[in-house]
């Protein structure tokens, strides 16, 4: 049982070493499939999309079938 908390106590020390030495370099993303991992991109530049129509538009409604 100690040699199993030795080793752990080990390993966390390395993982802690090589945590605080890699510093912003570390990679938590998982799987990225070559997808680019860089979002520093600033978002005010991206256009959202309209949600709702403006006020003025009229709206596109169709009536509801009729109960018999």
């Amino acid at each position: 049982m100690i040699k199993i908390f030795i080793a752990f106590v080990i390993f966390a020390v390395i993982s802690v070493t090589l945590l605080l030495k890699m510093g912003d370099k570390v990679d938590m993303q998982g799987e990225s499939h070559g997808v680019p991992t860089e979002t520093s991109a600033p978002a005010a530049t991206e256009k959202p999309a309209a949600a709702t129509p403006p006020a003025d538009a009229p709206a596109a409604t169709t009536p509801a079938p009729e109960k018999k």
